[in-house]
């Protein structure tokens, strides 16, 4: 499949999939179980809101998920007390698999998901997003239900930034236009069609998401793509229209630091796949120069892009999901 190809045949529109009827009994007849993850820090402003409506049309009014999770990473401002009482199951990161110590970062909380959740398919929702629908979902899961082939679908979207003044309608997804697409365009050409590869909404096979690692950090969406991509090639993906997306956008300081993740761990991918190499080790330090009263300071940051493991290493994972086969291989 060309990425030509791919690109017309393989991205969707949410509207594709607005018959949840058809996608509930399709669901129960190939068998699937669908669990739904709300990684979470500090969003108690929003994830109320989400689990409301999410768990009304696509749990209690039509079957599709069979459970709502958040994942938290510590919240402080009551983001696992809010998401509790509107019944959403509720994890707090560190208490997952203890004897393998605890990372901060979205990734850890992504990984742990696959241990804490049940679900054949498991789609990964922020939490921080202001004009939730249930098309986050169900646009997701649409092209797994309806392609068998499809092993992990992207969201994309219009994601208008918020000012003072009002709602720019268009922009967004500047790491994306400034970092990683000339990256891919330079190295892994096949994925240029993901309109999105950062979007924070996606869904995958378990069988797909557990073989491969996850970076705690800023780089867990670029290294999935990269990753699963070298397993299973172009036509494993597909993509998703879910037309805006309005949410807290990050000041152009914080995208940089964010930039440093992805890099280290796309620099990763290129030396271990011999695609490049360095004559160094690369720092995991990022610098940025500030200003405090006329005073010019420089601010460090670490940022090591520690990397888990697929989960089918652990040994707690294989005996929670893949009891029966390990015992055959004894």
């Amino acid at each position: 499949m060309t990425p030509e190809q791919w690109l017309q045949d393989r991205t969707y529109h949410h509207s594709n999939f607005w018959n949840l009827r058809w996608l509930v009994e399709e669901k129960k007849r190939q068998g699937l179980t669908i669990s739904l993850c709300l990684p979470t820090l500090n969003e108690a402003k929003t994830v109320g809101k989400e689990i409301i409506l999410l768990k009304s049309e696509l749990y209690d009014r039509y079957p599709l998920i069979d459970e709502i999770a958040v994942i938290d990473s510590g919240s402080t401002d009551g983001t696992r007390e809010i998401a509790a009482s509107f019944g959403a199951d509720v994890y707090l990161a560190e208490d997952c698999l203890p004897e393998l110590g605890n990372r901060r970062g979205k990734g850890e909380n992504l990984w742990k998901a696959l241990y804490l959740l049940k679900g054949d398919i498991i789609v990964y929702v922020d939490s921080d997003i202001n004009n939730i629908h249930p098309r986050f979902v169900y646009g997701l899961i649409g092209p797994l239900i309806k392609e068998p082939e499809v092993q992990y679908v992207k969201a994309f979207y219009d994601r208008p930034l918020a000012f003072s003044q009002g709602i720019r309608p268009t922009g967004g997804g500047r790491v994306t236009e400034i970092l990683v697409r000339p990256l891919f365009s330079l190295f892994y050409p096949e994925l240029t069609p993901i309109i999105q590869p950062l979007s924070g909404e996606y869904a995958g096979r378990r069988s797909i998401l557990e073989q491969i690692p996850f970076p705690v950090g800023y780089g867990v969406e670029t290294a999935m793509l990269i990753d699963i991509y070298e397993k299973h090639g172009l036509a494993a993906f597909a993509q998703t229209d879910l037309d805006t997306r309005v949410h807290r956008n990050q000041e152009t300081v914080a995208l940089g630091r964010m930039a440093f993740g992805i890099l280290r761990a796309f620099f990763n991918r290129l030396t271990a796949r011999e695609r490049a190499q360095f004559p160094y080790e690369l720092a995991d330090i990022m610098r940025q120069p500030k200003v405090d009263q006329g005073k010019f300071e420089q601010s460090e940051y670490k940022i090591e892009e520690f990397e888990r493991p697929p989960m089918v290493e652990i040994a707690a994972y294989l005996e929670k999901f893949h009891q029966a086969a390990q015992s055959e291989s004894e």
